[in-house]
């Protein structure tokens, strides 16, 4: 996408034909002079989740009590399940909300391995979420270290090239693991090619959805994907530590055996059996009572990004953040700044990272500036990277325009050697 010029005309012209923007007024924007880029890590609070949760907490909890479980709360991770798998590709059935992305990672990856015996090899990438490799080495230690892990290396700190995929899938492969938009540089991996690539040496595949579900479209049945797991808290908008959700291909589902056998992944709970059955679908890898307050706020955004409509939210997301891009080349290169993010634009997420030898004396600066400054949100993460997260539901060009006007202020100034570099336990 070509841009004319630098000026903020041009942006409010961007959102004046935007179709998606009335969906800006579904959520909480509480302070017009705090510029929100960070939805790729916490999404805003939708305004309808408020009196929604106000009822389940007065109402469904205060009135109806334990009668809740016949009335809806049983069967909520089901139905949140089936509405999440229209934005992922999936079948209603092959989808359940449940424990967090960690939890339900694990324990996939064990009924992973166990359905490959004699095969050796866990593939992932240097890319990953640090979380999902934890997982992954506890597992192999966990199973008294009968196989390895392997990590495809980078070139370039950007992407992963096919042919490092190529060398590092094999007949020892029992398990590809990857996450399909990366954490820090946004780049994102063509989902079918690699999945038949893993396939193709009788590997099982694994993605980790949580930076591509609500803001790029993924298609995990037509890549014939066998397992997937993702969070709900970032574009989903589920609210700071909501329950995550797990994905199983229908055929598999029998197939494998999950490794926690708690009493609501049984076939027949309420029997109160004394020998563990699994339930014979989906139900099988739910472990315990869920969350269902966390679960009741999950719904709303996932209903407004499927209004809004995937590829709508995708050509919005490529075309802002080619439009942040475009404002860094221009007014950030000078300063020292480059590009930690794909160019191309169907590589790339929609989170753009800026790298800076002083990114998080930056960031500090953008977050804690004082009133009337205009501050900003994004994140920092390791060793130079300033996150700006684009969330397409919600974030304006305008935001855009302005989030990197006061960057450049605040470098050109050098406002940012106010703060101190010793990192806040949450960054």
């Amino acid at each position: 996408m070509d841009f004319a010029n630098t000026q903020i005309e041009l942006a409010q012209t961007l959102d004046s034909q935007d179709q998606l923007a009335p969906f800006r007024d579904e959520f909480v924007i509480a302070d017009p002079d705090l510029i929100y880029l960070d939805g790729n890590s916490l999404g805003r609070l939708p305004k309808r989740t408020d009196p929604l949760m106000q009822a389940a907490i007065g109402e469904a909890w205060g009135q109806r009590l334990i009668r809740g479980w016949n009335e809806g709360w049983i069967q909520a991770p089901f139905e949140l399940g089936a509405k999440i798998a229209q934005l992922i590709g999936a079948e209603a059935d092959e989808v359940i909300v449940t424990d967090s992305t960690s939890v339900n990672l694990f324990k996939l990856v064990v009924a992973a391995l166990k359905a490959r015996p004699g095969r050796t090899k866990i593939v992932s990438d240097v890319f990953n979420f640090p979380s999902d490799l934890y997982i992954i080495q506890g597992v192999i230690d966990l199973l008294e270290q009968q196989h390895r892990l392997e990590l495809i290396p980078s070139g370039d700190r950007l992407t992963i090239a096919p042919e490092a995929i190529t060398a590092a899938i094999d007949v020892e492969t029992a398990l590809v693991s990857l996450t399909h938009v990366a954490f820090k540089s946004a780049f994102m991996y063509d989902m079918a090619a690699v999945t038949e690539q893993a396939h193709r040496a009788g590997a099982l595949m694994l993605w980790d959805l949580s930076h591509s579900v609500g803001a790029v479209p993924v298609d995990l049945n037509g890549a014939g994907v066998d397992l997937a797991v993702g969070c709900t808290y970032k574009y989903l908008n589920g609210g700071p530590g909501a329950p995550a959700f797990l994905y199983v291909r229908r055929d598999l589902q029998t197939a494998l055996r999950q490794p926690i056998w708690g009493w609501l992944g049984a076939a027949n709970p309420f029997t109160f059996d004394l020998d563990y059955t699994p339930a014979p679908n989906i139900g099988r890898f739910w472990v315990g009572t869920p969350p269902v307050l966390s679960l009741k706020a999950i719904a709303p955004a996932v209903e407004l990004l499927l209004a809004a409509g995937i590829d709508r939210l995708r050509a919005k997301s490529m075309a802002q953040t080619e439009y942040l891009i475009f404002l860094a080349d221009r007014w950030l290169t000078p300063l020292g700044f480059s590009v930690g993010s794909p160019r191309q634009a169907d590589r790339r997420g929609s989170h753009v990272s800026l790298r800076h030898p002083e990114a998080y004396r930056i960031n500090r600066a953008l977050i804690e500036a004082e009133p009337p400054a205009l501050r900003v949100i994004p994140d920092f993460r390791e060793p130079d990277n300033l996150r700006c997260g684009v969330a397409p539901l919600y974030n304006s060009f305008t935001d855009i325009h302005r989030a990197m006007e006061r960057l450049k202020t605040i470098v050109t100034e050098r406002l940012y050697e106010a703060y101190s570099a010793e990192r806040a336990a949450v960054t």
